[in-house]
């Protein structure tokens, strides 16, 4: 099917909407649909759209000066040949369930896209982590290494616990054995309740030099 460069997305005609109620492609604009530039490379480059002037290298060509174009890019490939429906968003991507697409099911997925050498903000991370939990959404990171290799990282926020706080925990003796400490506690005392030191036997509990500084 015909399809036109329009700035920096794709345009199709009213024939273009096959690809959106079947596969999820696009978003629906006028009797047609309007592609993000990674939809277009991908349909172009598995020949399911063709575009006047254009051939699959020059138009990755095009889009390559856009930043991190190239790396989104194969995140985008990789997600779609592993069957899922993809949709570009404010976390780079939106991922489906697999058999599910926009307008009969929602997204599962949350993407972030970034190189093994970008620096992270844990800050951001942390308040897209969360956004993603409000939205009942799994939060991913797609990593892309300098050989192209991808890997993906489900991010999610843990809680931590103690079973007691550590001024319910009672006061002991402590014995230096090099740069830590032992304790003659039983299993289960209030130091191994709250976190605290390794069980060294049944009578011995081992406490870290950190562990042991806090304590006092």
């Amino acid at each position: 099917m015909k399809a036109t460069v329009e700035g920096t997305s794709v345009l199709t005609g009213r024939d273009g909407r096959v690809l959106y109620d079947q596969s999820g492609y696009g978003r629906p604009e006028g009797d047609g649909i309007r592609l993000a530039p990674q939809e277009a490379l991908y349909l172009l480059h598995r020949h399911r759209i063709e575009i006047s002037d254009y051939t699959f290298d020059t138009l990755l060509a095009e889009y390559a000066d856009q930043r991190n174009f190239l790396r989104s890019f194969l995140v985008y490939r990789d997600l779609r040949e592993r069957g899922y429906v993809v949709q570009t968003g404010p976390h780079d991507y939106r991922v489906f369930r697999r058999g599910e697409k926009p307008g009969t099911g929602e997204s599962l997925y949350l993407v972030r896209v970034l190189s093994e050498r970008d620096p992270i903000r844990f800050t951001k991370l942390i308040e897209e982590v969360i956004t993603a939990r409000n939205m009942r959404k799994q939060y991913v990171l797609a990593v892309v290494d300098d050989e192209e290799e991808l890997t993906y990282y489900e991010i999610k926020l843990q809680k931590l616990t103690g079973a007691c706080a550590p001024s319910e925990i009672g006061s002991c003796d402590a014995v230096l054995v090099g740069k830590s400490a032992m304790i003659l506690v039983p299993p289960g005392s209030d130091l191994e309740k709250a976190g605290f030191g390794k069980r060294f036997d049944e009578e011995r509990l081992m406490i870290s030099p950190v562990e042991l500084l806090y304590l006092m």
